[in-house]
């Protein structure tokens, strides 16, 4: 990556001029490399990619923006995606993160944020769960939209890429044809949704405000975003206490998490493979046993 030339694309993109600037190093998580550009009025985080991947960052844009449009949560506000030699970049506003934000204010901006509905599940654009392409078809029925646009198309992407047993594609695809036994009376509503929503993607800001970032947002079940916030850690017995308060958690959530957290784990062992298939065989396992 070209410092120089990445300023020079921003500066034409964004119509200014950021000199005198800055570029440092700055975390970018397992996908994504990162910038800190720091101008004399504004400083700019920026993520960087294979020129190849502009279409992952104009995606996140869309997300970020539609997040933004409901004025419940904070975002990062996107300023500029573009290509500069060989790779693709999408520049954000930067914000200084300071750990963790309190349980109730993320609850309460969270639950907001799900009330934003649609008439459909689904988005406006496809966009990527990690590097890993998301389909987003409109779709009128909630349990179609996740047999064949999450857990079908994890299980088709592992028979492709040869990392998924026989054992595990076959359980995946019974286990889809059941999928009404997990919801009984339950009928979920489009709710807007983060999509990615693990404890590395929330923190505060300098006033303590929650703050959301790198999403993957599609219109879905709100439960979709409530599991992933356990799976790798949990925000507390006090955020589900409020978050419940302001919109309700059906008392089926607890069966259903393992459904919704199978499409993250699917997608693990996809992109990583170690355990991750393994442990999905197990989660297929708990809920055919209950079906």
């Amino acid at each position: 990556m070209n410092p120089n030339a990445l300023r020079a694309d921003l500066e034409a993109r964004l119509g200014r001029s950021l000199a005198p600037a800055r570029i440092s190093p700055a975390g970018g998580g397992d996908i994504n490399r990162a910038v800190k550009l720091e101008a004399a009025d504004q400083t700019l985080f920026v993520k960087y990619n294979r020129a190849d991947r502009l279409a992952m960052f104009e995606a996140e844009r869309r997300g970020l923006e539609a997040m933004a449009a409901t004025s419940t949560v904070r975002v990062p506000r996107p300023l500029a995606a573009g290509r500069c030699g060989d790779i693709a970049y999408l520049a954000l506003e930067f914000i200084d993160l300071r750990g963790q934000p309190d349980p109730a204010a993320l609850a309460t901006a969270l639950a907001a944020m799900h009330a934003c509905g649609a008439d459909a599940f689904g988005f406006d654009g496809d966009n990527t769960i990690g590097s890993t392409p998301q389909s987003n078809r409109w779709s009128d029925d909630w349990l179609e939209f996740w047999r064949e646009q999450r857990l079908g198309a994890q299980l088709r992407l592992g028979a492709q890429n040869g990392r998924f047993g026989r054992e595990l594609l076959d359980s995946g695809a019974r286990l889809g044809e059941k999928l009404a036994g997990l919801f009984g009376a339950y009928r979920p509503r489009p709710a807007l949704l983060h999509g990615d929503l693990w404890s590395g993607n929330w923190s505060a800001d300098g006033a303590g405000r929650p703050v959301l970032y790198d999403p993957a947002c599609y219109y879905g079940d709100h439960e979709a975003d409530l599991a992933m916030m356990e799976l790798f850690g949990s925000p507390g017995a006090r955020f589900f206490s409020v978050y419940h308060e302001h919109f309700t958690i059906d008392p089926g959530y607890d069966l259903r998490r393992d459904l919704y957290n199978l499409y993250h784990l699917l997608n693990h062992a996809n992109l990583f493979g170690g355990g991750y298939a393994a442990q999905s065989l197990a989660v297929i396992r708990r809920l055919q046993a209950v079906l």
